[in-house]
């Protein structure tokens, strides 16, 4: 096995035997050991390629970027399992960019041509997984496993810091490039609620209504719903922050623990 570097949107590992498995067979192999029925509807479906040819490597990405099926394809891997969609919309609805001959939709499938890829989508089933795959890969990368709350599986009590010195804490360990705050930089933090990806604002808002909460750490928000209610909020005197780390890196680390559970 060998490992490529670890970019924002990629993990990338290649090492198959026999060589004459196919992608449909990984899949069939990952729906067996996720722990989950397997129902439909779902967004976990083949996206690109054919899925009965022999793979020579598995890429396992948060999105399957064009600059991701490049890197992927150069490595030799030729299935793609990607957690977020391929072709920008969450059920891969491509009608519109055939009608209008997009020219970035048609690079990327001419890459995907170029290479022979198979792009699989593992969203769904992944965070159903009990515990959620992408949650414990977060987690432990953020080193918060040892401080989870028993009362839920996203909150968490640490040794307390100021929202400054956890916001630093987190860009370094998740080499996130940008992140937002929202809050006082000197408030008192010993408790976190945790939402990666977007989790949407009925679930942000839950969170920061619990009185045991003092920030919640999300991947991403609509500016005028979650942004706007933790700034209101610390308006009205309420000591709540939020810190809003991006979708991708809020989500990258758990599928490095899915890079590692492929079987």
């Amino acid at each position: 096995m060998f490992h490529l570097p670890l970019a924002m949107i990629a993990v990338l590992t290649a090492s198959i035997s026999p060589s004459d498995i196919s992608s449909k067979q990984i899949i069939e192999r990952i729906k067996e050991h996720v722990g989950v029925t397997w129902k439909e509807p779902t967004v976990d479906t083949f996206k690109a390629g054919n899925p009965d040819l022999p793979i020579k490597g598995i890429a396992v990405t948060m999105m399957s970027t064009l600059d991701v099926l490049e890197r992927a394809g150069k490595a030799g891997c030729n299935l793609v399992i990607s957690h977020e969609p391929t072709f920008y919309d969450h059920f891969d609805k491509t009608d519109i960019y055939e009608r209008e001959s997009d020219a970035v939709y048609r690079a990327k499938q001419d890459v995907i041509k170029k290479y022979g890829l198979v792009v699989f989508r593992f969203h769904d089933y992944w965070h159903m997984r009990r515990p959620d795959g992408i949650m414990e890969g977060m987690v432990k990368q953020l080193g918060w496993d040892k401080y989870r709350n028993p009362k839920s599986y996203n909150l968490f009590r640490i040794p307390e810091v100021t929202l400054s010195t956890l916001a630093a804490d987190i860009k370094k360990r998740l080499g996130a490039h940008a992140m937002r705050v929202v809050g006082d930089k000197s408030q008192k933090i010993k408790s976190i609620g945790f939402s990666p990806g977007a989790g949407g604002f009925d679930g942000h808002r839950k969170l920061l209504q619990d009185n045991e909460v003092d920030v919640l750490v999300v991947g991403e928000a609509r500016e005028w719903e979650t942004v706007e209610y933790a700034d209101d909020a610390h308006a009205a005197g309420k000591p709540k922050s939020l810190i809003i780390i991006g979708h991708i890196p809020s989500e990258l680390a758990g599928m490095k623990e899915c890079a590692a559970s492929v079987p």
